[in-house]
């Protein structure tokens, strides 16, 4: 029997009562958005965290605020399954490489490790970062990542939630700058006056930190949004209102968007997935279903909040 089996008898014969053990929480993705927010509003409130990076590099910061590092490749299972050994929850990003000739099947590779190490550390539930769309089968880009690791932890007894998550405010990032010297929002979304679900990153990981601290059993999908849809218009008018100038919403026309991405470093199937999945928020075909019987989460943050916060980096 080991130390901490002793001292739990010790102190039934004592009190009567059994010991709670301290709670303790792993987060993957800190060095990206979601995984930041989740393991920030974690700590925040009080919660033992474990955050989980490649190198120890990437967790300086979190050790400076309290957090345990461990290190540990996403695909390395016995890596992975040290990292989620011990935790009561953990929080999966399971991070697209877009440069990779093969991310789809990378995706899958990782998929499988996720799996296999959550249920050799016998995890007692994971949460883990989704998207709008991933229960649709096929025409769906890169959302078919996402929809991979879902049906491969759907395989496993785990208790699961799945936070499928409206078109990040922070895409419109790396269209500001060119906003700004030209006056016009280049917009792959069309038509320019379709409102549709969005939401803000930091949203996201704090809606994931509640939902680790939440008791439940089986699987749940969860879809989360934003306070507001937004169209490409609205987009436009809130980031005039930011910058203070005009600003006009231009539709690139799908004749250009394989140039218009060329040069950021996507592989020919990353390109090639991030048309598809464009062309089916385009269509609808990539929406929520008002009836599904999903739970659903609101976040707080305003496409002008978001706006500001950019406009302060930039």
């Amino acid at each position: 029997m080991q130390d901490s089996e002793h001292l739990e008898v010790a102190w039934v014969e004592i009190t009567g009562e059994k010991m709670t053990k301290a709670e303790l929480y792993a987060v993957t993705g800190v060095s990206g958005r979601t995984g930041a927010a989740t393991a920030q509003a974690l700590i925040t409130a009080g919660k033992q965290v474990r955050v989980v990076v490649r190198d120890a590099a990437k967790g300086a910061y979190w050790q400076q605020q309290g957090a345990e590092v461990v290190i540990a490749d996403l695909s390395n299972a016995a890596m992975l399954t040290n990292a989620l050994s011990g935790v009561t929850a953990a929080y999966i990003v399971s991070p697209p490489q877009y440069s990779q000739p093969d991310l789809f099947a990378q995706a899958e590779v990782m998929a499988n490790v996720i799996a296999d190490a959550a249920v050799a550390a016998r995890l007692p539930k994971l949460v883990a970062l989704s998207s709008v769309g991933a229960e649709q089968a096929s025409d769906t880009g890169w959302i078919t990542m996402n929809r991979t690791l879902e049906q491969r932890l759907s395989q496993t007894d785990l208790n699961l939630a799945f936070l499928r998550a409206a078109y990040f405010m922070e895409n419109w990032q790396p269209l500001i700058a060119s906003a700004r010297a030209q006056g016009e929002l280049a917009s792959f979304l069309a038509p320019l006056e379709r409102k549709i679900p969005m939401i803000a990153t930091q949203d996201i990981g704090e809606i994931a930190a509640q939902v680790l601290c939440e008791n439940w059993q089986g699987t749940r999908a969860i879809n989360l949004t934003g306070p507001a849809d937004y169209s490409p218009h609205d987009v436009a008018q809130h980031l005039a209102a930011q910058l203070q100038k005009p600003i006009a919403a231009v539709a690139i026309p799908e004749s250009d968007w394989q140039q218009a991405m060329s040069g950021q470093g996507f592989s020919p199937a990353a390109l090639s997935g991030f048309i598809t999945m464009t062309q089916g928020l385009n269509s609808g075909h990539i929406a929520f279903n008002n009836k599904d019987s999903n739970e659903q989460r609101i976040g707080r943050i305003t496409i002008e909040t978001v706006f500001k916060q950019m406009n302060e980096l930039i």
